[in-house]
């Protein structure tokens, strides 16, 4: 509907402008033509005669050039005042518009449930995103510059304006129905205030957040954080094990999780595969590798232990999940036996 309406008054704005020129044209031409004037006097006479300034001919006019200014004014003044109405509607309407669009995103936000919220659109946010996005997950992003949301308006997002340390901002999120919070502020004194303020408006929810500092993260796990995450010791880490073990962090980065076209590594709720025929109550019972050609390499009991390369005959307790590995066509077979997309 925005969109519409942004095109409609572009159009009707091209159409005034046009008409102007147009008009303009014709006088000049015309005071040029029938009463013989120079291009400075038929450029003079054209702008008084359509403003209707009231200011005297440059030279007397004949008949021919009277009757012809008689339709020129005539025809300006609708021209003129079609043209001053377009922009007028438009300047005021520019508010309306952003108001449109706020209520069209926040009408899309508050329609999501059990989503993730990012509180932050810097590196840290724009990578989490695109990896929500690319597994088509719901999200939500929260971004107190206002350059940066105009700036990317055009990829529709859906972003919220204010601060996120603010309660009212995170309820605007929908953080009441949010599973999931990432807050990857730049400072670690913003992502603890709302790390605690998160914490206490939903209970329930998943929250995640960044660590500048080594000494803040203690602090975050106590404010409530379930994970805490610290991008410098990481990227270091990483760069060192190139160093140790290069191949296999090599291999261990091409193991791509970035999205459906090019997944090698997939989680699957145990509870979602007891909603098919045949009711798995071990590994060996679940026969991925024969069915689809994936190898689960990675079992999470009820209790939150994980377990590396689990035995056939661990059985899948509700509530546990299963890690598998396999080719970006093996893990698409994958969820369309379970219907897990």
């Amino acid at each position: 509907m925005v969109n519409s309406l942004l095109k409609f008054f572009k159009t009707k704005i091209y159409l005034a402008i046009t008409l102007l020129v147009l008009v303009i044209c014709t006088g000049v031409l015309g005071f040029k033509i029938i009463s013989g004037y120079s291009w400075v006097d038929a450029i003079y006479m054209t702008v008084i005669t359509i403003t209707t300034v009231g200011f005297g001919e440059v030279q007397p006019l004949d008949d021919s050039s009277k009757i012809f200014t008689v339709f020129l004014i005539l025809s300006s003044v609708v021209i003129v005042g079609y043209a001053l109405s377009i922009i007028t509607e438009y300047i005021l309407s520019t508010n309306n518009l952003d108001d449109l669009k706020r209520k069209k995103m926040q009408k899309k936000i508050n329609s999501l449930e059990n989503h993730t919220i990012i509180c932050g659109y810097g590196r840290n946010g724009k990578q989490a995103a695109k990896k929500l996005m690319s597994y088509k997950k719901p999200f939500v992003i929260i971004e107190k510059n206002k350059e940066v949301i105009e700036k990317n308006e055009n990829q529709m997002l859906p972003m919220v304006f204010g601060n996120a340390n603010e309660d009212e901002v995170l309820m605007q999120a929908g953080l009441d129905r949010a599973s999931t919070l990432i807050s990857a502020l730049p400072n670690d004194a913003d992502n603890l205030f709302v790390v605690l303020s998160a914490r206490q408006l939903n209970r329930n929810a998943c929250i995640i957040s960044r660590a500048s500092q080594e000494t803040s993260y203690q602090k975050l796990k106590l404010a409530g954080a379930n994970n805490v995450i610290l991008p410098d010791r990481i990227g270091g880490d990483h760069m060192a094990s190139l160093v140790v073990v290069p191949d296999l962090i090599e291999f261990i980065d091409n193991l791509s999780i970035g999205g459906n076209e090019n997944v090698n590594i997939e989680e699957i709720e145990v509870d979602k595969l007891y909603n098919t025929s045949h009711k798995v109550q071990t590994i060996k019972d679940l026969d991925l590798r024969n069915k689809t050609g994936c190898t689960v390499i990675g079992f999470k009991g009820s209790d939150g232990d994980y377990i590396v390369n689990p035995e056939a005959e661990i059985k899948l307790v509700p509530h546990s999940k299963v890690i598998v590995l396999g080719r970006p066509e093996q893990i698409q077979e994958l969820n369309s036996i379970y219907d897990l997309d």
